[in-house]
């Protein structure tokens, strides 16, 4: 998403350079969406793909549907329709110049189309060959665990996609479990926080177009408390020898199995930097140090400006 919009400015050819990189050091799940850079996202990712005919198989594609903006604009809509998942199946194919789309998301879910149509649209796409990979490639994106079994009823849900980190825990309330339970897996997307957990995030240097500008937990006295654990955390990874990106990754991947985090990032000494954390083995004890300082009781703020709770199932 970084790559097209919503962290400040970026360059296509800088950013086709990291996808190399990423796929030479053995990563192959690339997360896209229709909505990121209206489109300028999946085109970019689809330059990238062709530069990989070769490994296609080998690759793994995700992108999404179901929010719909104007040019420049945060506001939303959100569409699950028949129609407009058809049309926009179509034109993501299109953007990203392949056949088929490995896994195929409902950004965010629209409760004014019953979620029997939805799916029923969705397995059509699978049927004809448009979504494929692995399985039945149907994913959900940030929602309740109940539109999860409603939805896995009528065709098997792959994937569901929602923010969890330290400092988002919303998951395990109930989620992450169900998750298990249906032999999905569970995509964790701004495992670092949108880089605020890393420790190197100057929130005071931030480009005009920003969209941290806008993040309740980013502003005012929330980010004061905010930096506080943070500091703490920063002197825990330094204590265990890891970088804070790596320690929060590792943490995800020791604690729950079926968890997947995607860790976005414009810069090659960050993908190494991240790429490394599966290498990392956390003890019992040093996940529950962490469970406990970010404790959901000591973090302040919301995670979303209010814009951005469309769709968002609790």
């Amino acid at each position: 998403m970084g790559m097209s919009e919503f962290y400040g400015d970026s360059d296509d050819s800088q950013s086709l350079a990291l996808l190399d990189k990423a796929l030479n050091l053995g990563i192959n799940f690339f997360d896209s969406a229709d909505t990121y850079g209206f489109g300028h996202n999946e085109t970019l990712l689809g330059q990238f793909i062709a530069a990989h005919k070769a490994q296609r198989e080998q690759i793994v594609i995700a992108t999404k549907f179901g929010i719909v903006r104007a040019k420049d604009q945060y506001e939303r809509r959100l569409d699950n329709s028949p129609d407009y998942i058809k049309q926009t199946c179509h034109n993501s194919l299109q953007r990203l110049g392949t056949d088929y789309i490995d896994l195929y998301y409902c950004h965010r879910r629209d409760h004014n189309t019953p979620i029997e149509d939805m799916m029923q649209t969705l397995s059509a796409l699978v049927k004809q060959g448009d979504i494929r990979g692995i399985g039945l490639s149907i994913g959900l994106s940030e929602v309740s665990s109940e539109t999860l079994r409603q939805a896995h009823a009528i065709h098997p849900i792959t994937a569901v996609q929602s923010e969890y980190s330290l400092w988002s825990r919303q998951p395990e309330e109930e989620l992450l479990e169900t998750c298990r339970e249906l032999g999905v897996s569970f995509v964790a997307y701004s495992p670092l926080g949108r880089a605020f957990l890393t420790g190197k995030l100057d929130t005071e240097s931030l480009e005009a177009g920003d969209f941290r500008h806008a993040v309740p937990r980013l502003n005012g006295e929330a980010l004061t408390n905010n930096q506080q654990i943070v500091k703490q955390f920063s002197k825990l990874a330094t204590e265990w020898q890891y970088s804070n990106a790596q320690l929060c990754l590792a943490w995800l991947l020791n604690k729950h199995p079926h968890v997947i985090p995607i860790a976005g990032t414009r810069h090659e000494k960050y993908l190494i930097e991240n790429a490394q954390a599966t290498k990392i083995t956390l003890k019992p004890e040093q996940i529950d140090k962490l469970d406990e300082l970010f404790n959901t009781c000591n973090i302040a703020g919301e995670r979303y400006p209010e814009a951005g709770w469309g769709g968002i199932e609790k």
